[in-house]
């Protein structure tokens, strides 16, 4: 079994999306679709959107909850964590080795929490 797709909730569609396109321009995510409420990326094995809730009421972050990318280096861990701030996101966990990975944390625009991780096998 393997993850099929993930949607994260937003508020404010334009600037949800803004941040994505911007986000992955250097990444083999390119955007698929777009319809009036959803816009979705897709990636080598996932797809990803960001949504309006079908039930009309404000988006929520989840408390607990996380998207975690896997990247192939440190360097790139670190030019997305740096991306992510430089678009508007905030920081949820600097960029350090954490046990067997190399990784950093940041929150969306709307306060979704991602996390940007490779295995941690060349230096900082």
């Amino acid at each position: 079994m393997k993850l099929n797709y993930l949607v994260l909730g937003t508020n404010d569609m334009a600037a949800s999306v803004k941040f994505y396109e911007a986000l992955f321009d250097q990444s083999d995510v390119t955007q698929l679709m777009a319809t009036d409420r959803m816009t979705y990326w897709q990636g080598p094995d996932f797809t990803f959107a960001v949504a309006e809730p079908f039930d009309k009421e404000p988006a929520t972050k989840g408390n607990g909850s996380m998207l975690g990318f896997t990247l192939d280096s440190n360097a790139e861990v670190t030019r997305l964590y740096t991306r992510a701030l430089e678009l508007g996101g905030t920081c949820e966990g600097e960029v350090m080795h954490r046990g067997p990975y190399f990784s950093a944390y940041v929150r969306d625009l709307d306060g979704n929490k991602l996390c940007f991780g490779a295995m941690a096998t060349e230096a900082a």
